[in-house]
């Protein structure tokens, strides 16, 4: 059952990984991202790993994406100066 499961989240994860890689707009691509982000926590926690999943979800899920959203909003406010 528990190999069900590790396969099952490892498709996701590649799907969420090409979602990123295949998205052109920043402000889409930084969603996708924080999603990607919150899949690999969750595969993380499949593979016993918890330590590593909450750090994931600090950086990958909530930080980096915050970060690319002000970024883009930053940069977009500039340009309607």
């Amino acid at each position: 059952m528990n190999e069900i499961l590790q396969a099952i989240v490892f498709v996701m994860v590649a799907i969420a990984g090409t979602g990123v890689v295949t998205t052109r707009d920043p402000l889409h691509q930084s969603l996708v991202a924080g999603l990607f982000g919150l899949l690999l926590s969750v595969l993380f926690m499949v593979l016993q790993a918890p330590d590593v999943a909450l750090s994931e979800l600090v950086v990958g899920a909530v930080a980096f994406p915050l970060m690319v959203l002000l970024t883009v909003a930053k940069t977009r406010a500039k340009e309607c100066e």
